[in-house]
């Protein structure tokens, strides 16, 4: 815009000749066919990224799933030997170690049991003797009882009678200084 020449629009070409007649630069109808075609071409190569992401996504799950089938894989196969191992060798080894440390344990229980048997056994003589015994006792309790009972009326008797011989004694005794006593009142 500079210049002292004549500026032409950018869409309008100048007549050969000289002449201001503008002319339309699209062309026919065929040539706008093409560039519309174009413009969406452009228009999805810069904005459109469909296709793109799509084949982008399809490519990550293709990779996704054969690296998670092969992880898997690998998973199913150290269970696989980790079975095979415990069946091959730890449960063969767990099963003799039972074998011969649950055979110990019975025999050490099973002694036990026979120490408790012999223990309450002798506990239950122990309880039975005491209990004869202590029938015993108040059997005999009971006779010497029943034998002091019987001997209390003779032996009350015996004291009332030695008593009464006692009485009959400190009486006389009695009469006795009273006489005497009598004839020392008469001086």
């Amino acid at each position: 815009m500079s210049g002292g020449g004549t500026e032409t629009p950018v869409g309008c070409e100048a007549a050969p000749g000289g002449g201001s007649k503008k002319r339309d630069s699209l062309g026919t109808a065929g040539s706008a066919h093409l560039i519309i075609k174009d413009l969406g071409e452009i228009h999805s190569r810069l904005l459109d990224h469909r296709p793109v992401i799509q084949g982008e996504t399809r490519y990550f799950v293709k990779e996704f799933e054969e690296k998670r089938g092969l992880r898997e894989m690998r998973v199913l196969e150290n269970l696989k030997n980790m079975i095979h191992e415990t069946n091959e060798h730890t449960l063969p080894k767990c099963r003799d170690t039972m074998r011969d440390n649950l055979s110990q344990v019975l025999q050490r229980l099973q002694a036990a049991n026979d120490s408790v048997c012999r223990l309450q056994q002798r506990e239950q003589e122990r309880k039975k003797i005491h209990s004869d015994h202590l029938v015993a006792s108040e059997k005999q309790h009971t006779l010497q009882w029943d034998d002091f009972m019987k001997e209390q009326p003779n032996k009350k008797a015996e004291v009332d009678e030695e008593h009464r011989k006692a009485m009959g004694r400190l009486k006389e005794q009695y009469a006795e200084m009273e006489k005497d006593l009598a004839k020392f009142s008469t001086f």
